[in-house]
């Protein structure tokens, strides 16, 4: 860079900053806005002096415009009588008199003028005399004036136009300096034709101070700012004080009430005297009596049916044990039966089962409500809780006549979770979306970013009003009327899984439509200690588009879960952990050739695998108790233990 250059670039001119007054005026107006929104005291005050000011602005104008007129009209037709007869006189002067040179006519005009202007019983005025005709004889004078400052141009050049065209007196105001030092005053120049020896016609005019009217009207113009200024700030100290008597109770009333909502029920307003604003502070105080007496009768008995429903479900546990381990011992032992004890046998078991459920989530919704619920978090990979959900819904699949598929373009994603409650979430979903899909197809989506990952549960049922969404988080709450069920318990599913999401700082959203399903999309932070971002979209749209994402599992008509794409369990030396991946073709093998590698967990257990392939692996995870099962092209078959589980493998092929 030239030195010319690095002086162009010091010349050039920066950004225009925005002078500090328009700064202030704009935060002055943002100031005034804010008062004016807020505060009703401002607002009457502001609407009373504006228009105070509009009617005495008119009012004032009104007068002035009177004054005015009636000063200078008065005034004016002062100067003029005596104009008319100053003119008069001076004519018959020159009419009476016989001066022949221009020594003569000179001192006719001095001598006729000058007393008009001595005159004790006339207004202070000068005079001056234009020649209309230009003469060249010896008794032509040329303009006279009767103070040296004072030349033609102090006439207007518009009266000596219409006097010279004219037959009559005019007049014109103007601004003349009447003293030889002294500034430009209002004036009134008032003109006639007069005639002096040999037909020569003059120009004489008078030229009137108006500065003693011009500074009366000034006076009276003082006078009405001052009366304006002064019942302004009488209005405004008026409209203060009534407004302030009428506006302080209210805004006692909307701090008091402020006060209520927050939760200060024991908050009330003073009440003085007997007139409406007491009235309204005996009501108000009465009304949050009322509303303290029914909150309080709701708190007592809330906390007694909480107290109820967890001491009467502790208590049920111990004889529901009992009761479950007979019904086992039975069930276990059906085939011995006769088919009606065999078929009482398997109602009992199903029936202890599901109360079981119910006692559960009874005793969940329990601890909630006590504070007692705490996570047990741990980084778990959310596909693996995914495929054991769907892997337990398939007896629920092949019942409902659905197709239950997972879609999704990722094929791991770790998250800081507590795995039981994840997974109980899930399963509410999946089983609700199941029972209410009308055998339609239900689809599970799953989507992450740098911040969260998203779950989505899609089926296309009987759906829900948007009054229906709205309570469908409630306790206790279900969609049909009648409660018939062929799955589900207590009605507490929903709201369990809105207090675990809460837990882990997640949100669970519905979209529903009637006759078009509903979407329940569960979205959790990728790390505890990093808060969902509100200004990120989140990664699955609500509800997800089907062609989003490709099939990476479904389970299949015999009741499996399938991988819809060769895969294998890799554990990562860093971590521990188990990830899917999904390997393009190897040797020629076709990658969609493999079968079905199902994942079901109980948290230990092995497993073996058979195949046509290089190699069968049996995985057990403990991280997600899980079991899978991988086969190829080829022959063999081997067993193997996952690292995951307890720290060792081996595997044989």
């Amino acid at each position: 860079m030239t030195v010319a250059s690095v002086d162009a670039a010091a010349r050039k001119p920066g950004p225009r900053r925005r002078p500090k007054r328009f700064r202030r005026l704009r935060l002055s107006r943002r100031v005034l806005l804010r008062r004016w929104r807020q505060s009703l005291q401002f607002r009457a005050i502001a609407v009373a002096l504006t228009l105070t000011s509009m009617a005495f602005f008119a009012t004032g104008s009104f007068l002035s415009h009177q004054i005015a007129d009636r000063l200078f009209t008065d005034r004016l037709n002062q100067v003029l009588e005596e104009a008319r007869t100053d003119i008069g006189t001076a004519q018959a002067s020159f009419d009476a008199s016989d001066a022949s040179d221009r020594t003569e006519v000179q001192a006719l005009i001095n001598s006729t003028l000058g007393k008009l202007s001595q005159d004790p019983s006339t207004t202070d005025h000068r005079w001056v005399l234009i020649p209309l005709d230009q003469g060249t004889g010896q008794s032509f004078v040329g303009v006279q004036t009767e103070s040296s400052w004072m030349t033609s141009a102090s006439v207007p050049q518009q009266l000596q136009q219409r006097v010279a065209s004219g037959d009559g007196t005019y007049w014109q105001p103007a601004s003349v300096r009447m003293a030889e030092n002294g500034p430009e005053q209002p004036v009134i120049v008032i003109g006639d034709v007069v005639q002096l020896n040999q037909n020569s016609r003059y120009g004489l005019y008078f030229v009137y101070d108006f500065s003693d009217p011009q500074a009366t009207l000034d006076s009276i113009h003082a006078v009405l700012l001052l009366s304006m200024v002064a019942l302004l700030l009488l209005v405004g100290t008026i409209v203060w004080y009534v407004t302030r008597e009428v506006v302080r109770p209210v805004s006692n009333t909307a701090r008091v009430s402020q006060r209520l909502s927050e939760g200060d029920l024991d908050v009330r307003m003073d009440v003085r005297g007997s007139n409406e604003v007491a009235r309204l502070s005996r009501s108000f105080n009465r009304m949050a009596d009322s509303i303290q007496n029914q909150i309080t009768q709701l708190e007592q008995l809330s906390s007694m049916q909480q107290t109820f429903v967890s001491d009467v479900s502790h208590e049920l546990r111990t004889p529901l044990t009992t009761v479950k381990m007979a019904a086992e011992v039975l069930y276990n032992a059906r085939d011995d039966f006769d088919p009606v004890n065999r078929r009482s046998s398997e109602l009992l078991h199903n029936q202890v089962e599901r109360f079981d459920s119910m006692l559960s989530d009874l005793l969940e919704i329990s601890r909630f409500d006590a504070g007692a619920a705490r996570l047990d978090m741990a980084s778990t990979d959310i596909f693996a809780v995914i495929y054991d959900v769907v892997e337990a819904a398939a007896p629920i699949v092949l019942t409902s006549g659905s197709e239950l598929t997972v879609r999704s373009t990722l094929t791991r994603a770790v998250v800081q979770m507590d795995q039981r409650r994840i997974d109980r979430i899930l399963r509410n979903l999946v089983t609700n979306a199941l029972e209410h899909g009308e055998s339609k197809p239900v689809d599970i989506y799953v989507g992450a970013n740098e911040n969260c990952v998203a779950v989505a549960v899609r089926d296309h049922g009987i759906g829900m009003t948007e009054e229906q969404a709205s309570k469908v988080f409630n306790r206790f709450w279900r969609g049909d009327p009648a409660r018939a069920r062929t799955v589900g318990g207590t009605g507490l599913g929903l709201a369990i899984a809105t207090e675990d999401t809460l837990l882990h700082g997640g949100r669970l959203e519905v979209w529903a439509e009637p006759d078009n399903g509903a979407c329940f999309r569960l979205t959790l932070p990728l790390l505890r200690v990093q808060p969902l971002d509100p200004e990120l979209p989140n990664p699955l749209p609500m509800p997800p588009d089907v062609d989003s994402a490709e099939s990476t599992a479904r389970v299949t008509d015999t009741g499996s879960l399938q991988l819809t794409a060769p895969t294998r369990f890799v554990s990562e030396p860093a971590t521990g952990e188990l990830r899917i991946d999904i390997p393009g073709a190897r040797d020629g093998q076709d990658p969609s050739a493999g079968p079905a590698a199902p994942e079901h967990g109980d948290g230990s257990g092995d497993g073996r695998g058979q195949g046509h392939g290089d190699a069968t692996v049996d995985v057990t995870g403990g991280g997600h108790g899980g079991r899978g099962v991988v086969a190829g092209a080829g022959s063999g078959q081997g067993t193997g233990s996952s690292p995951a589980a307890d720290g060792r493998g081996t595997e044989e092929s």
